[in-house]
């Protein structure tokens, strides 16, 4: 049984909550940025003294209305500063927030809402507003629904106009670094969701984490902007890291302009998962093809691959050096352009990035610190870092945290970012913490120097016909690292042999068209069986089974007419794939995979 634990960063107080990170900052460096904030097409600041106090306005609203200390309030809105502001404003209150993802249905608001006993909801749209009323005469402990489009915001701020500020701040001194702070309900890849408890210790310790992993990228002055959804932990945890360093936050939901927002925002670095990294290759891979520049931008990509590897291997020679200039010059700077021009970084977590994928961006100047966690550890339980980086690998434990691996290779954690239990599942609870160790149900391996490397879901397992154990999850990922493939779900449980079910990338799909001469209007359904078509997914496969043994090897596979999508619920809003729904959408192509 192999273990690694890293040592301890500064100790959480007693008396510490996430409330105080916004009124430190206001009575330390009321001047500072904290927040640029989008109004009609330019970036607006606000300062951290701002801030602070449109926290206490709302939060004044929230206990005017009537929520309670240790009140469980729900957040459904996608990723605006509004969430930030509201969610301290919870805080601050003495309440726990709920999030609850934006493009939720009714039934899993409903779930929600009803299983944390939540007494009021934020949403942000009149459409989210028309979910809520769907299933509110089934919430009958729901008081309030306030609309952030519809001014939430004021509407509170002037309803707590004659609480006094020092009962705002009495309240949330009445509560503890152990108190709960918020009620994360995970995707339910393998049924109803389970509401992880998260106490301001767990997230405090992440904070210092993350501060103490990158000193660099927390630089006060540096900026961060955010995208992914504030519903999942890790863009949430890495928001608050940034607000308590001091490093100046944006935030974005529109991913279709995403790359005009980072050209005006100009972050220091962004967070992301791997998804959007394979985006951004594929995107400028599709570009340079278009312009006749596709072998130029395979040399660099080839460049920049070695010279990450020589990083790791005694540093780059002279012509190694020679070629990377160069190729800086003519693509990696235009990359670093599209990112906003001063990005030094990224932190990936969410899936495995691939190792050809983490030397790319790290040679083009732009590190990729790929990291592992789940919403049970506070986001991330380990990480590479600006002084410790393996490629493969998804780093050390985060300052304080303990890893473990059991002998049957499931991937063990300790620490104070591991939450103490499930909301209303004692046997959830008791399933997953044994003698004090969180059981993440992922496989993985210790190297000696401390670095995990995750290799499957032990769940997720595959034992085929003839006895062999096949995690599917690295197939998966080096099959949706090529431009063409936007899901791939490995099949054979109790079959004689491994398949896939390969979706097409749709936006790749028009640029693979006009270069093979396909028809322009020509849809997925239409090319499922040309010959083109297969062979280019058939290369892609070829390619992934060279990293795992014959048994273990994809030999036939299907090209389905559309992608997964989560209003199927097919994958969840975090991407990942829910494997028994995709197994019985299409049982019928599962069963034409071994029938043939």
């Amino acid at each position: 049984m192999r273990e690694y634990s890293a040592p301890a960063a500064k100790p959480v107080a007693d008396d510490e909550t996430l409330a105080d990170i916004v009124f430190a900052n206001a009575e330390r460096f009321g001047e500072a940025i904290s927040f640029r904030r989008q109004s009609g097409g330019t970036w607006l600041d606000v300062t951290a003294r701002e801030f602070a106090a449109q926290v206490l306005a709302v939060a004044k609203g929230l206990i005017a209305a009537g929520v309670e200390r240790g009140d469980r309030v729900g957040l459904m809105s996608r990723t605006r500063y509004e969430w930030t502001l509201i969610d301290f404003a919870i805080w601050a209150a003495g309440a726990v927030t709920v999030p609850i993802y934006d493009s939720s249905s009714a039934e899993q608001v409903y779930w929600i809402l009803s299983d944390s006993g939540a007494k009021a909801v934020f949403v942000e749209t009149s459409a989210h507003l028309a979910e809520v009323d769907k299933v509110r005469d089934r919430l009958p402990g729901l008081r309030y629904v306030w609309a952030i489009d519809y001014g939430a915001a004021k509407e509170l701020s002037a309803l707590g106009s004659r609480v006094p500020d020092d009962y705002v701040r009495d309240r949330h001194r009445q509560v503890r670094a152990g108190a709960l702070a918020t009620i994360v309900y995970t995707s339910g890849t393998t049924g109803r969701p389970k509401g992880v408890e998260l106490t301001h210790r767990n997230l405090l310790a992440e904070i210092r984490g993350a501060i103490e992993a990158f000193p660099q990228l927390m630089e006060q002055g540096n900026s961060l902007l955010c995208f992914l959804p504030l519903a999942h932990v890790l863009a949430r945890a890495i928001a608050l890291t940034a607000l308590t360093a001091r490093v100046t936050l944006g935030h974005t939901a529109d991913v279709k302009n995403l790359v005009e927002d980072l050209r005006t925002f100009r972050p220091t670095f962004v967070v992301a998962v791997p998804r959007v990294f394979e985006k951004v290759y594929n995107g400028a891979r599709q570009k340079a093809e278009s312009e006749g520049k596709g072998r130029i931008f395979d040399m660099a990509e080839q460049t920049a691959v070695e010279y990450s590897q020589a990083l790791d291997a005694g540093g780059p020679g002279l012509a190694l050096r020679l070629r990377h200039f160069a190729f800086d010059k003519l693509v990696y700077g235009k990359l670093r352009a599209a990112l906003g021009g001063r990005c030094v970084g990224a932190v990936s977590g969410g899936a495995p990035l691939g190792t050809r994928l983490a030397h790319f961006f790290r040679g083009m100047g732009v590190p990729v610190y790929e990291g592992y966690g789940l919403t049970e550890t506070s986001a991330a339980a380990n990480v590479n870092t600006e002084t410790a980086y393996k490629v493969g690998t998804v780093g050390r434990p985060v300052a304080g945290t303990s890893v473990r691996i059991a002998p049957d290779g499931e991937v063990l954690i300790k620490g104070d970012v591991v939450f103490g239990s499930y909301f209303n599942n004692r046997a959830a609870t008791a399933e997953a913490i044994q003698d004090g160790w969180f059981h993440t149900g992922d496989l993985g391996a210790l190297d000696d120097d401390g670095f995990l490397r995750i290799t499957g879901r032990k769940k997720e397992i595959i034992v085929t016909a003839g006895g062999k154990n096949v995690a599917p999850s690295g197939l998966e990922d080096t099959l949706r690292a090529h431009p063409l493939i936007s899901q791939a779900m490995v099949v054979g449980d109790r079959r004689p042999f491994i398949g896939a079910l390969i979706t097409i990338d749709p936006e790749f799909f028009p640029t693979w068209k006009a270069q093979r001469g396909k028809p322009e209007r020509a849809t997925v359904a239409d090319l499922t069986g040309d010959p083109d078509l297969r062979a280019e997914v058939q290369a892609a496969i070829d390619q992934a089974n060279q990293q795992v043994s014959h048994a273990e090897a994809i030999k036939k596979f299907i090209i389905l007419d559309r992608d997964f999508t989560e209003q199927t619920g097919e994958i969840t809003p975090s991407l990942k794939l829910k494997r028994n729904v995709v197994a019985k959408n299409y049982a019928n192509a599962i069963e034409w995979i071994y029938q043939r």
